[in-house]
């Protein structure tokens, strides 16, 4: 979000999912769409079935790969040169949009002194991409119109996520390829509700609608709507409030619908800084990894057993309705705020989802026209000001929010860890089809299909160390050791190694670097130095 909102001025899918199966390109870079994103990964088959050509980046030969046109398996961690030299290759060529350049946007000539630099043969040398292959998809991109980039946690969960984000933007800009429809940079978010928690200031640094919290117009709109004084300083974001626990200044913690264990990196850190609180509050459905470390408890309730609304990756606010009772003592998230702020002193109170829909829709202008009764059978996309108002199924057509869109030069950045002598192989993480994030270790029928972990070592890596599929290996980096079962396959090129975060039996982020983006603080999961050794149960 931070990187699309500095350079268009919105932080968003800029277009919509219907459009993906009519893209004519699709850029598909740091996203394993068919088992990360299924729904809309399989748009992306049924594009490539229907003639669109696929460029797919990515370390490892995902699925999608299978259906692209050019598949660049990229060296981890090295986006920011491969996008930098591309631009370089379209702009050397004439192939770059220079009337939507002039007309639309600003900060050309600042960005093009940097990517000027990324020769194809410098670029190649870093990413391990034939310069060959440079160019054709340079070409393929930038002369297509309906051409679409996709990007995930591929992306994003580098030191340099927020960089490799506006590289990303720049790219769509130079070809024009943003504000018009099956196009555009397209973020798939990570889990069903991610765009409306950000929508609604799930964010330290925001009130509800990306309101900046230090201005003080907001701060009086906000403490005139909720009848008390807000704050207007900046929140901490989630690193740093462990660091700030294992100091001793961030004494209590409130975790809602996260797992912080098994999901952030360097666990054992996570760890201290949970048992260093002086109070830790849980609200889940189950008892988590996390929930182990909590003085309280709040158990609540699922998806199917409440009302309101979800805002998807497209910004697409739906309707959500109950379909059965909770169970137990399980209670709606909203109804456990209310009484925790009316027990602190604080009268807040509301009688349905509806009714806190409507406060929304007040002081959000993006939703303001959005109604659950225009939302009964079909959902609106943001922005939909007022109720006459359609829904907006591309951003940007004609200007950016902030006027015009902004380049902004980038320079490559090598991973915060690298390889060496004691940790010579390269750990990246994802997800995988059978299992969503750790919840559905919970299903007898998701855990029998996948009741472990299978990392992903290639036939050279295996060979080398002595073991074959369905071995035991010990895998250890700087921060911790774990034991792993093993899957032989080319998929991953030699010394790189590929595991998900879902099994507490095998906690990856055990071992991955707690390095994070200056901007966001989004950890490097993505790139980790390890060893790994055959293991002997």
């Amino acid at each position: 979000m931070a990187g699309l909102a500095i350079t268009f001025g919105s932080g968003a899918m800029t277009n919509s999912i219907s459009e993906v199966e009519y893209n004519d390109v699709l850029f598909i870079i740091g996203s394993n769409a068919t088992e990360a994103h299924p729904i809309i990964g399989n748009k992306m088959k049924r594009a490539a079935k229907r003639g669109a050509k696929l460029i797919v980046v990515d370390p490892r030969r995902t699925e999608l790969a299978e259906y692209a046109t050019l598949w660049l398996p990229l060296i981890p961690g090295t986006d920011a040169a491969l996008i930098n030299g591309l631009i370089n290759i379209i702009v050397n060529k004439g192939w770059e949009n220079r009337q939507y350049i002039e007309e639309r946007c600003e900060g050309f000539d600042a960005m093009w002194k940097i990517a000027q630099t990324y020769t194809p043969e410098r670029v190649s040398e870093i990413t391990g991409i034939p310069v060959e292959t440079l160019y054709k998809t340079a070409e393929l991109y930038a002369l297509t119109p309906k051409a679409g980039i996709f990007y995930t946690l591929g992306i994003t969960e580098h030191t340099t996520g927020t960089a490799n984000v506006m590289c990303l933007a720049n790219l769509a800009m130079v070809t024009g390829h943003v504000g018009v429809e099956n196009a555009g940079v397209n973020p798939l978010r990570g889990q069903n509700n991610v765009q409306g928690a950000c929508d609604l200031a799930a964010l330290p640094n925001v009130f509800p609608g990306y309101k900046d919290v230090t201005d003080p117009n907001n701060v009086a709109i906000f403490s005139q709507a909720w009848g008390v004084n807000v704050s207007d300083k900046k929140g901490l974001r989630i690193p740093e409030m462990l660091d700030e626990a294992l100091l001793g200044n961030v004494k209590g913690m409130y975790v809602m619908g996260e797992d912080p264990v098994l999901t952030d990196p360097d666990a054992n850190h996570v760890r201290k800084a949970f048992e260093a609180l002086e109070f830790l509050v849980v609200q889940d459905l189950f008892m988590t990894e996390t929930a182990t470390y909590a003085d309280v408890f709040l158990p609540a309730a699922c998806y199917a057993e409440k009302d309101g609304t979800f805002t998807n990756t497209e910004r697409r606010i739906q309707r959500v309705r109950k379909a059965v009772e909770a169970p137990g003592q399980c209670r709606l998230d909203w109804e456990i705020i209310c009484d925790l702020a009316r027990r602190i002193g604080y009268k807040m109170k509301y009688s349905s989802s509806e009714e806190i829909f409507e406060e929304i829709r007040k002081l959000v202008p993006s939703y303001a026209g959005i109604t659950y009764q225009r939302i009964d059978k079909v959902g609106l996309q943001w922005p939909c000001p007022d109720e006459e108002h359609k829904g907006t199924k591309f951003l940007h057509e004609g200007r950016f929010p902030r006027g015009k869109g902004l380049f902004i030069g980038v320079e490559y950045e090598a991973p915060a860890e690298l390889t060496n002598k004691a940790f010579p192989k390269l750990l990246t993480t994802g997800r995988m089809l059978y299992h969503y994030n750790i919840m559905t270790r919970h299903s007898k029928n998701l855990d029998t299909l996948r009741p472990f972990e299978l990392a992903e070592i290639n036939p050279v890596d295996a060979k080398e160390i002595g073991i074959i599929d369905g071995d035991q290996i010990r895998v250890s980096s700087r921060r911790g050791s774990i034991i792993t079962r093993v899957k032989v396959t080319e998929r991953v090129s030699p010394g790189l190694l590929f595991m998900t975060f879902h099994y507490k039996e095998s906690p990856v982020n055990e071992l991955t670097n707690s390095a994070f983006d200056p901007v966001t603080k989004t950890a490097e999961y993505k790139v980790s130095a390890v060893k790994i050794e055959r293991y002997n149960s």
